[in-house]
Parts: C-alpha cells; structure tokens; sequence
C-alpha cells in the first residue's frame, strides 16, 4: 500500500511507529535528504574516492547496498522509528525514496559547461522536489485543510524550487515550467505497488528525458 493509499482523513503520526516523535523523524529524514545533491555535486569526487569509485559508482554501489538491506528489513520483518505498520511487509516508503534519488543522480543529465552543483540543473530540483514538496503536502493534508489546499501549497513550492534552480543554477526555464507540476502529480496517485515517495522523482525524470533533446 502507498502512503497515499490511506484516506486523507487518518492522522499518519498515530500510525507511525514511535507516534508523534516517530513522525517527526520521518519528516526529518525527507528534509535531510536535500544535502544528497549539495554533497553529490560538491563533494562527491572527494567521497567515492575514498572508496576508489567514480561518483555514479560510488551512487550505483549505495543503490545495490539499499536493496540488499530493504530485502533483509523485509524478510525478517523489521520496521524502525517512523516508519508504518504496514511497511513491514512491503516496501518502506524510505526505500521508495532513497531509490528515486539514486536513480536521479545516475539518470539525470548534468550540465557540461559547468562543475559542482552547477552540473546537477535537473537532479538537484528533482531530488529538493522530493524533500520539500512532499512534507508540506502531507502536512496540509494532515492539518484537514484539503487536497485542494495541499495541491496549491505543493505547486508553489515546487515552483520556488525549480525556478530558484533555473536562477542559481542554469536550469533551462522552459524545463522549470513543464517539471515543477510533474512532482505534484507525482505526490497524488494512490496505487499500492509503489509508493509516491519513488513517483515525485520518477514521473518527472521521465519527462525530462522525453524533453531533454530538445531544451
């Protein structure tokens, strides 16, 4: 079951594993995520070679590493500080995530006239869409306000997000437009065999490398 799947009326921290502070906890790990990109783009050579990797190796290596554990958590059962009940038997929302973002780093086409966070114009504002968009999303809905309301508060921050990429870091505006309501989309559907936080990272890296040759 996606997250989604449950009625927007449950309040999900009384369904989190540690209640309110559990919920807390996974509105941080989803926030704390935004450093990937900024390390990725900026330290990222530094870090895989440490390791003797290139950086896509050193991203396709911890892509591996999480499988193999998101398979472990399954097989015994485990479920940690935030997490659902039921994502002890499927596929954790953390895992959805944490692939979507591997797979932006590897996927995404990087700028070439440019280093540092100045290459990654489409994985950083794909990645921020996630971290950003999808807690403020959730938290509106939480607070009983609508998915009207929460549809409105995720397209002007996804919005702030991509157009702040397209001013800071050279994302092409046409891009910025057409993407940014891409990652709200990506937060709406309610389907039970991947969870929204893999289809806000997912449905607009499809886009994008459907657009890409033509920017």
């Amino acid at each position: 079951m996606s997250s989604e799947a449950i009625p927007l009326d449950i309040d999900h921290a009384k369904h989190s594993i540690g209640g309110m502070g559990g919920h807390i906890f996974r509105r941080f790990t989803h926030v704390i995520m935004c450093l990937i990109p900024i390390l990725y783009y900026t330290k990222g050579s530094q870090l895989s070679g440490f390791f003797s990797m290139e950086p896509n190796e050193f991203v396709t290596f911890c892509l591996l590493l999480l499988i193999v554990l998101e398979l472990l958590r399954l097989y015994f059962g485990i479920v940690i500080i935030g997490q659902r009940e039921y994502e002890a038997k499927q596929i954790s929302a953390l895992a959805w995530g944490a692939f979507a973002v591997c797979l932006a780093l590897i996927v995404s086409p990087e700028s070439k006239n440019f280093d540092g966070m100045e290459s990654g114009i489409y994985a950083a504002p794909l990645i921020w869409g996630l971290t950003f968009v999808d807690p403020i999303m959730g938290e509106i809905k939480r607070s009983k306000k609508g998915l009207k309301a929460a549809i409105i508060g995720g397209l002007v921050t996804s919005y702030i997000i991509w157009l702040s990429s397209t001013y800071f870091l050279g994302t092409p505006l046409i891009a910025s437009i057409i993407l940014a309501p891409m990652t709200v989309l990506g937060e709406l559907p309610t389907v039970k065999w991947i969870d929204d936080n893999a289809t806000m990272i997912l449905l607009p890296l499809t886009v994008l490398l459907v657009i890409e040759p033509f920017l």
